[in-house]
């Protein structure tokens, strides 16, 4: 079985292994389903393309899951808890899926990873900033609305109509810091969560350009450093 040509476009996997030879074996897989591959040796390479482009699942090496240490295992822990993740196990030419313990869902062979529980994944790729549970009041022009989360480079927008707006459209959002100041940022919209599906309905944003003035005020609802607040799963 293959990958639809219209999801093909947009369809590619991180593939993790630490040994040259397993990674060849495990990077050929995705291909049979034309599937990209993105060889990754390392879970932080991997971490890196995962914030620079848009993917749909992770491969890895189950060796390479186990000796993964410290930072590492973080990452590698952030990155299963974000994409569908098959971990295998390679004897030769071969991959065995490797059912692990827990409540996840996870597929027994390559097929139903591929064709259908990746593919079936909205492409997305890692938040440079962790989002942090924070409700503020926002206005989107006469709309009075809140945000479900907050991080140095954008927010989830609750709203009972999100699909008013579109992928790609930029807006201007007032966040209420306080009753007499208000923090206004240009934002561009990258999701429209519609109502119905047992998540709260909305937009994600991400922030513009941001100056001076206005990193100052998120310093003091976040506070967190911007340039170590990146999205990983304590």
């Amino acid at each position: 079985m293959t990958i639809p040509e219209i999801v093909q476009q947009d369809y590619q996997v991180l593939v993790v292994a630490y040994d040259e030879k397993s990674l060849a074996v495990l990077a050929a897989s995705p291909v049979q389903f034309g599937v990209t591959a993105t060889h990754c040796s390392s879970f932080a390479q991997a971490q890196e393309y995962a914030l620079t482009g848009s993917y749909r699942g992770l491969l890895a090496d189950l060796t390479t899951m186990v000796k993964a240490k410290d930072d590492e295992k973080l990452i590698a822990h952030t990155l299963s808890g974000i994409y569908p993740t098959l971990r295998v196990k390679s004897m030769g030419s071969m991959l065995i899926p490797m059912i692990m313990a827990g409540d996840a869902k996870q597929d027994k062979n390559l097929s139903d990873f591929f064709t259908k529980t990746c593919a079936g994944f909205v492409p997305r790729r890692l938040r440079a900033h962790k989002r942090k549970d924070i409700c503020l009041p926002v206005r989107i022009g006469a709309e009075c609305c809140y945000t479900v989360n907050l991080s140095w480079n954008g927010a989830f927008i609750a709203d009972p109509n999100p699909e008013r707006y579109a992928l790609g459209q930029e807006i201007t959002v007032s966040f209420v810091v306080e009753h007499d100041a208000d923090l206004l940022l240009n934002v561009i919209v990258v999701r429209v969560q519609p109502w119905g599906e047992r998540r709260p309905p909305g937009i994600g944003v991400q922030f513009q350009e941001v100056d001076q003035a206005q990193k100052d005020c998120l310093f003091s609802i976040l506070r967190s450093d911007r340039d170590t607040d990146c999205d990983r799963l304590a």
